[in-house]
């Protein structure tokens, strides 16, 4: 019985961000979509504790006999040390070297190692570069999530493997009551961190006279929201930062939510726009290219690093009912052309077809 072992290692990150939700949703539909006489597994680095990388009709996780350091170290220097399996189909550029008779379909979300460097840690842009330009050169296949960034890796890093534009999905949660939040309020997801563009946004809802709430870990970079506020003049008192929540939380704040703010440097996809246009929110974004690709024309575009220019559409949103409800309607019919499922059965594809192709080749 042909095996596919999921890399889910990044489920057991410190901060699992959106590639974690990338990885355990996909893995996920994977399984509940998977051909007849496929099994699917989930992969970890050793840890003591394997809790986080469980995904419903995954099998395992197992873990491997290195820990994460060591892994990522031995695969960044060629050790072949492979997973298991048929194909390894790894969610983020964390892949082991490629061998024969073997398939390996490798994610890349986004370029930021080589268009926004200095929005990364300088080793974990290096290393970034290092395992894009080897999964481009090695791999059977590279996944990307919008033609944005298959566009940046033609430039930056070309290889032979050829490269899929597969979106990403919408996560369904029954809403979990959140206390104490505002009314009408500006929202922003993501992990506390320099690309986020957070400095930005606190800066422009210093004249947007409505609270901004924000929901995310924090991340590297110490970014300090409290400070930024202090800074430009917006109020504590307007500002309320979540932290990371549940699922059923980010639902409940989603709901409530005047407007989805994300003036981002630079995304690979961008999924909280698409959750926030799933679940009825207006949206405005930066005009990084992956955001305006996959807001797909139902949200407002502000300038990058320019808190006037975000304010202004902030305010355009929060002032026009009549565009707010435009903007719902355009954004819940682009929504719904993404889902879990359509990702995994592309993604199915990929491996099915090597899957063929590499047995017509050994008979």
């Amino acid at each position: 019985m042909p095996a596919l072992v999921v890399l889910t290692e990044q489920l057991l990150s410190p901060v699992p961000g959106g590639t974690g939700r990338y990885t355990r949703e996909l893995a996920a539909a994977l399984a509940a979509t998977a051909p007849d006489g496929w099994s699917v597994r989930g992969v970890t680095a050793r840890h003591r504790d394997l809790t986080s990388a469980k995904i419903p009709g995954v099998l395992g996780p197992h873990a491997l006999a290195l820990p994460r350091r060591a892994l990522t170290l031995g695969w960044e220097y060629g050790l072949p040390l492979w997973p298991g399996g048929d194909i390894v189909h790894a969610p983020t550029p964390l892949a082991p070297p490629a061998r024969r008779r073997r398939g390996l379909v490798v994610t890349v979300h986004d370029t930021v190692p080589f268009t926004h460097p200095e929005t990364l840690t300088p080793r974990g842009a290096a290393w970034h570069r290092k395992v894009i330009r080897r999964a481009t050169a090695t791999a059977d296949a590279v996944i990307v999530p919008t033609q944005a960034v298959a566009d940046d890796l033609a430039r930056h890093a070309p290889g032979q493997a050829p490269v899929h534009v597969i979106g990403h999905g919408v996560t369904a949660a029954e809403p979990t009551p959140v206390e104490g939040l505002p009314s009408g309020y500006v929202l922003a997801i993501g992990t506390v961190e320099p690309r986020k563009g957070l400095d930005t946004l606190v800066a422009a809802m210093a004249g947007v006279p409505r609270d901004l709430v924000v929901v995310g870990p924090q991340g590297w970079g110490e970014v300090d929201l409290t400070a930024l506020a202090d800074r430009h003049g917006l109020p504590r008192a307007r500002l309320r930062v979540l932290g990371r929540v549940t699922d059923g939380e980010l639902a409940a704040v989603l709901r409530g939510a005047a407007v989805l703010a994300a003036p981002s440097r630079a995304e690979g996809f961008g999924l909280p726009v698409l959750e926030a246009m799933a679940a009825g929110v207006p949206v405005v974004h930066s005009d990084a290219p992956a955001l305006v690709e996959v807001a797909g024309g139902a949200g407002i575009t502000a300038r990058r690093d320019d808190p006037a220019d975000l304010a202004r559409a902030l305010t355009e949103v929060l002032d026009r009912p009549d565009l707010a409800a435009d903007l719902v309607a355009r954004g819940r019919s682009r929504a719904a052309t993404f889902t879990w499922t359509g990702a995994a059965e592309a993604v199915w594809r990929l491996h099915v077809d090597w899957w063929a192709n590499s047995r017509r080749e050994g008979s």
